[in-house]
């Protein structure tokens, strides 16, 4: 997902939020961004799951005997 991203485009976006935000709330928001990007990539894994096992459903089973 971030694999474009490199160590400069982080660095610069630390040093912006930190100029923003300041020391002082930078690990609180870093924290709450981590809570909220695992939150988001556990959903996407559950619509995932979900779809997948609705293919998994509809697909025709072949029971010869």
């Amino acid at each position: 997902m971030f694999s474009n991203i490199g160590t400069g485009e982080i660095i610069v976006v630390v040093l912006v939020a930190l100029l923003i935000f300041g020391p002082r709330k930078l690990p609180e928001i870093a924290r709450n961004f981590g809570k909220a990007f695992h939150h988001f990539k556990k959903s996407y894994q559950d619509v995932e799951n979900e779809i997948k096992s609705t293919i998994e459903e509809d697909k025709p089973h072949d029971k010869t005997m």
